[in-house]
């Protein structure tokens, strides 16, 4: 049986933090503000697979009120999303995600995103489908003072 979830995550842009997406440090002058390393990629993609699996979220597996994971590495996250869902005999079949952020450009990046992940999760980087898009201007994403991404995961049981 065939099961989805889907994922979001927003994190403000300051400066003095680095940018990490998909486990991968991209150069730019601002990163993430959050209690982990802010990798919104790879926060959508837990809540994703938690909710395919029907695991609440990343708040209740990874809450920001646990010094644990204070500047956590999100990969870690992502390992131990893939734990639980094997435990419960489910495969990850297809993830699909989009990061939306107005600068900097991250298709150059991509590849080593998607080797990242999949070697998190434990699956071939042929599962896993990256998007960027921005948000023309409008709103904190498009302001640049907020990154954002969508995911959604696709789960065999």
């Amino acid at each position: 049986m065939s099961r989805s979830g889907i994922g979001y995550d927003l994190h403000r842009l300051v400066p003095g933090r680095k940018l990490i997406i998909g486990g991968v440090e991209v150069p730019f002058e601002k990163g993430p503000s959050g209690h982990s390393d802010g990798d919104v990629l790879a926060h959508a993609i837990c809540d994703a697979l938690f909710g395919a699996a029907g695991l609440g979220d990343i708040g209740t597996h990874f809450p920001d009120s646990d010094p644990r994971w204070k500047d956590a590495d999100s990969l870690r996250f992502l390992e131990q999303a893939s734990a639980l869902l094997s435990a419960r005999r489910f495969g990850i079949e297809h993830i699909d995600a989009t990061v939306i952020v107005e600068r900097p450009k991250l298709l150059p990046h991509f590849p080593a995103m998607r080797q990242a992940l999949a070697g998190a999760l434990g699956i071939g980087v042929d599962r896993i489908n990256l998007k960027a898009k921005t948000n023309e201007g409008v709103d904190a994403v498009g302001r640049g003072e907020a990154i954002a991404a969508q995911a959604i995961a696709t789960l065999e049981e």
